[in-house]
């Protein structure tokens, strides 16, 4: 098989800097496509936010100049080689050196900036890709550019490009005078098939328009996405171009999330000695404040807070919910109305609730170690990770059966005994509330939850799966077949 030239392109990553879903899977997907053979390098923004350890080992490797409408911005850019990767960051203080990575009212022409960058400083690094691979809004346009204003250059002609929509609600949508005062595009551009999203510029929309191919983070968000429900206005282009679309699903790292190796939580276990886990429990609720008991089910939550997650499902069934012999520890923070909520059933239930309202990466570990089952009654989900990470540390997921929930949570069948979780259809607070305590009732039946929790351990949700899908996606792509 021919090795395959790859530049990721993101607007985060880990280790480097971290929002969302997005950063994982920037961080860990490259690295498992280079351990299958592949020549693939990475492309962020420098943020202020990349500590200090990254940016010592920085190697610069020289500046470029970047038209963004009538500026001429300079543009270093700098290399790491971290892991076996190599990482190229797009430096700007202009545009990056910045508390946080988004939210600012310029964000049109920072990503614009990015977007012209990355692609012009392919010469400067000697990295010709076969394929450049995008990700959501922030790196939307770049197959518009590359169409509009590098094609006629030999050394951009052959390049390919694919698009991967991790979340279609955040789409980077802007007036459409950025198409000539910020990417210098003409208006044979800003059309219903194009960029063009109700007299705005769609940045999302124009990678989805004009890349080559289209991915998604699951099998299902990919089908789902082709109708109103969860196209979110898209999903007419969507389908217009579906015979590109392919859904993918996500990964996690599979030794860093390892109950047997894993020390950040309070005991290691595996598959077929569980006493850890019952020990992370105990621990988990003496550190919350909880009531140390094993025979009630402790129910996990880690989530942002908002309606995308389905909270206003169990804000309807709330008091029901707590009224049962069950404990409740949620992290995480959002809109003010779910924190409330939260902070208030743990001071009406101390004993049985904790409400943690931050983001705490030891805790959540913790909780997925420490839990008895897991709820994320989403709304819609491309794809989640929490679910995969309560799997993995025989945490039962109790999911509605959207997206990447759906692809990835296998409902438990009580005639065949096969199953990893409980799932529901409707988008219902009360058919929510009935699979909880369906679940429930199994939890007490010691020797079939302990096959479920096996069942869900023995999953493999590593990225080489995942990695291996890319790559005969590319290969599809540039006839490597």
């Amino acid at each position: 098989m021919e090795k395959l030239k790859i530049l990721y392109a993101a607007s985060e990553a880990v280790p480097f800097a971290k929002s969302g879903g997005l950063a994982d899977v920037a961080g860990t997907l490259p690295k498992e496509l280079i351990k299958l053979g592949q020549d693939v390098r990475l492309v962020m923004p420098k943020y202020r936010a990349v500590p200090k350890r990254y940016v010592e080992k920085m190697e610069y490797v020289g500046y470029i100049y970047v038209d963004v409408g009538w500026r001429h911005q300079y543009c270093a850019v700098l290399k790491l080689v971290q892991d076996d990767l190599t990482a190229y960051f797009i430096d700007n203080e202009y545009y990056f050196n910045r508390e946080g990575l988004y939210g600012y009212p310029d964000e049109a022409e920072q990503f614009t900036f990015f977007c012209k960058a990355l692609i012009q400083m392919l010469p400067l690094v000697g990295f010709k890709p076969d394929i450049i691979h995008c990700n959501d809004w922030q790196t939307g346009i770049v197959s518009l550019l590359l169409l509009t204003h590098y094609r006629k250059d030999d050394f951009y002609r052959d390049i390919r490009t694919v698009y991967t929509i991790h979340n279609l609600k955040y789409q980077g949508i802007f007036p459409k005078s950025v198409l000539p005062d910020l990417m210098g595009i003409g208006w044979e551009y800003f059309h219903i098939d194009g960029i063009e999203f109700y007299n705005c510029a769609n940045y999302m929309k124009a990678g989805i328009a004009f890349s080559d191919l289209i991915t998604t983070v699951s099998k299902t968000y990919a089908q789902e996405i082709r109708y109103d429900y969860f196209g979110e206005g898209l999903n007419g282009l969507i389908s217009k171009r579906y015979d590109r679309v392919f859904g993918i699903l996500n990964g996690i790292d599979d030794v860093e999330n390892d109950p047997a190796a894993d020390q950040r939580i309070f005991a290691q276990y595996d598959l077929e000695n569980l006493e850890g886990k019952r020990v992370n429990k105990q621990m988990l609720q003496q550190t919350l404040g909880l009531e140390a008991r094993s025979d009630v089910p402790l129910i996990g939550i880690v989530s942002r807070l908002v309606d995308q997650k389905g909270f206003d499902l169990i804000s309807h069934v709330l008091n029901e919910l707590l009224e049962m012999d069950i404990q409740l520890v949620v992290l995480g923070a959002g809109e003010y109305k779910y924190e409330e909520m939260f902070r208030t059933a743990a001071a009406r239930y101390p004993a049985k609730v904790s409400a943690n309202m931050k983001y705490d990466g030891i805790l959540a570990q913790r909780i997925y170690a420490g839990a008895d089952m897991f709820l994320m009654p989403s709304l819609f989900e491309p794809c989640g990770l929490s679910q995969l990470f309560s799997l993995r540390y025989g945490t039962v997921p109790i999911v509605r059966e959207t997206g990447g929930l759906n692809d990835t949570v296998k409902a438990f069948n009580e005639v065949t005994g096969a199953g990893d979780g409980f799932t529901f259809a409707s988008y219902n607070a009360h058919e929510m509330l009935f699979t909880v305590k369906r679940a429930i009732q199994y939890y007490h039946k010691k020797e079939i939850w302990e096959g479920i929790m096996r069942y869900g351990m023995s999953q493999d949700f590593s990225w080489r799966r995942s990695a291996e899908e890319y790559i005969n996606l590319y290969m599809r792509l540039t006839g490597n077949w």
